[in-house]
């Protein structure tokens, strides 16, 4: 399982610790969120991580809704149940609630599979800040906070006509950012093909904390300062 070296898992408690969560973060998903980083202030395990790991335990169905309900720290113990209905829930072993999933239509666990869709679903990731994010928030004339960028899932979901692929891709249609105050929200909408099919469609929701007016400069050095780990890491590997 090529999850392997990002999580522990004791019987039906998964853990993972913050280096291996920033490795998959920047080597998997491509994701240079400094709130993945192993010394972050507010660190959290990737939300794409927590999809990941939740495919790998119970396989991949036709359709699929997460919803991400609080942030997971390092080395947190959540709990696996060996068996899980078409509505279940990820929680830690103090019960608090961090993931629902709902899910419908046939299913595969077949590895080669899963791992085909996860590295091409989280990928996805990693183009979502500069090329994404940032258009949207500067055609809003609005920014997140330079010294603290803080954008975290809420949602992913996908609808698949069919299980019937060896590979996918990811395509975005359509994006949208409503703000309220502080506060924005991110809506993603995505076609997947496989080749030239067309297999399913999905769609992902982000929020923005800390809101601010656009400042150019500020944006740019931010953008900067990202595109500067990303390259570092890749260096570096």
């Amino acid at each position: 399982m090529f999850l392997s070296p990002y999580f522990n898992k004791a019987q039906q408690l998964v853990s993972v610790s913050a280096q291996q969560a920033s490795e998959f973060a920047k080597g998997v998903a491509q994701d240079f969120n400094p709130i993945h980083d192993v010394d972050a202030k507010k660190f959290c395990v990737p939300g794409d991580l927590l999809f990941a790991l939740v495919l790998g335990q119970y396989g991949l169905s036709q359709k699929m809704t997460f919803r991400f309900e609080g942030m997971v720290g390092s080395g947190v113990n959540l709990v696996f149940p060996d068996a899980v209905g078409d509505s279940f829930a990820i929680l830690d072993d103090k019960d608090k609630q961090y993931l629902s999933v709902s899910r419908s239509g046939e299913s595969t666990l077949c590895e080669v599979q899963t791992e085909s869709f996860v590295r091409s679903y989280v990928a996805f990731s990693g183009l979502n800040f500069t090329h994404v994010l940032v258009p949207l928030m500067k055609q809003h004339g609005m920014m997140i906070n330079p010294a603290r960028p803080l954008v975290i899932y809420e949602s992913m979901s996908f609808d698949l006509h069919t299980l019937d692929f060896d590979s996918i891709a990811l395509n975005l249609v359509e994006q949208n950012l409503a703000i309220d105050g502080k506060r924005g929200d991110v809506t993603l909408k995505f076609e997947l093909h496989c080749g030239d099919k067309l297999v399913g469609t999905g769609e992902k929701t982000l929020v923005l904390s800390g809101l601010r007016p656009l400042e150019a400069q500020s944006m740019d050095e931010m953008v900067a300062r990202y595109e500067a780990r990303r390259i570092g890491y890749q260096q570096a590997d």
